[in-house]
């Protein structure tokens, strides 16, 4: 890089603490004027309504101190906390865009969780060019990331139509099962081998020492996927726990739904599964397999406008939607005959695979953009250190 000069990232960047702009609280509402940020992904947290201590010396970078995540900001904001620093530039030497840029490519350890800015990240080294060289090259990120964004915006466009025809699938099917269709309770659909539904253990009957880091594993949200189930489990109980947990163990074919968080996400225990243990947040069902068929089942909670909407319902009120035996008690499934289930969970199946096939091919394509971003940004710096 011809005439360039080497400076310490705290040459180029002063940071100033945050406490003065921390948000005193986390009520937050989009209609509020003032966003609180964080220099992680999410980036805005939320909004405020809170007067006093808002950043406007701009524009500027903000610094996670802890994993070294950096976002440019040129609006005024408030912080959520300490946890980083607030970088004003060096102007007289570089650019704000460019430094931000330069930041990205940087290849730093964050691995220990301790505070990075002032003892090592800001002693990192690099060539800085004059200002017009810096110029034509934030020009020309900014040109070829215009071009990015273009295509990633179409690619979420194919996204969001994805989910629409997702949901206009599943209402055809359903709307076809009106002519041969009972609304039935869950009650009258559980199995009457076994007690046919039941939620996880209280809090009270395992307690953060319980948990161990192999044994009998427990299931939780994170277990549940898009209707399919997925593999590794966060907490483990010994053997002796999970005989007094008995209650709570699970067969294949199974269905586990979430309780809180994203409500009514679901899926069947698998056979592998078989033997592992329900979890706070989930409730467990089992159905009557002569009834109603479990993939049926499943389908049913990812239409919006059967089981989802009577739980948004009975929900009205609370400061958040939730689901427990006395809601699950109260909603009704259309169940058509097995026969009339089957073509309906065919043809689903058919239409879905086809949208799990273009989705798979745009997530893709969302992935090789990103790297095509830090690829943009490694060949504009190239010659740098």
């Amino acid at each position: 890089m011809q005439n360039s000069a080497g400076y310490e990232l705290g040459e180029l960047l002063i940071y100033e603490q945050p406490g003065a702009y921390i948000v005193e609280s986390t009520d937050y509402n989009d209609l509020y004027p003032t966003p609180v940020l964080t220099a992680g992904k999410s980036f805005i947290l939320g909004y405020t309504n809170e007067t006093n201590g808002i950043f406007n010396k701009l524009p500027v970078i903000i610094f996670d101190d802890f994993t070294t995540a950096t976002q440019y900001v040129n609006f005024p904001f408030k912080v959520k906390s300490s946890a980083m620093k607030i970088l004003h530039v060096n102007q007289e030497l570089v650019l704000p865009k460019y430094i931000y840029y330069r930041l990205q490519i940087i290849q730093f350890d964050h691995s220990t969780h301790k505070r990075y800015w002032i003892q090592q990240y800001s002693k990192i080294k690099i060539e800085i060019p004059p200002l017009a060289e810096q110029e034509r090259i934030v020009a020309r990120i900014e040109e070829l990331f215009s071009q990015l964004d273009s295509g990633v915006e179409i690619l979420r466009k194919t996204k969001q139509q994805l989910a629409v025809y997702r949901q206009a699938v599943l209402k055809e099917a359903f709307d076809s099962a009106t002519e041969d269709c009972r609304m039935l309770p869950i009650a009258e659909i559980l199995t009457k081998t076994r007690k046919g539904m039941s939620t996880g253990p209280f809090g009270t009957m395992i307690k953060k020492s319980d948990h161990k880091a192999s044994g009998v594993p427990m299931l939780g949200i994170e277990n549940i996927g898009k209707g399919q189930f997925i593999d590794g489990n966060k907490i483990y109980v010994t053997p002796e726990k999970a005989e007094e947990l008995k209650a709570f163990t699970l067969k294949a074919g199974d269905i586990i739904i979430s309780r809180s968080g994203t409500v009514g996400e679901i899926c069947a225990v698998p056979e592998r599964a078989e033997g592992a243990l329900l979890s706070t947040n989930l409730m467990r069902v089992s159905l009557d397999d002569t009834i109603i068929r479990s993939d049926y089942f499943i389908a049913l909670f990812h239409s919006k406008g059967i089981v989802l909407d009577q739980i948004k319902e009975l929900c009205k009120g609370s400061t958040r939607d939730f689901l427990n035996q006395t809601i699950l008690k109260q909603i009704v499934f259309p169940v058509p005959s097995i026969e009339k289930q089957s073509e309906i969970v065919s043809i689903i199946e058919a239409r879905m695979s086809i949208c799990d096939s273009i989705e798979q091919t745009v997530d893709t394509a969302l992935q090789q953009a990103e790297a095509m971003r830090q690829g943009i940004l490694k060949q504009s710096f190239e010659g740098g250190n």
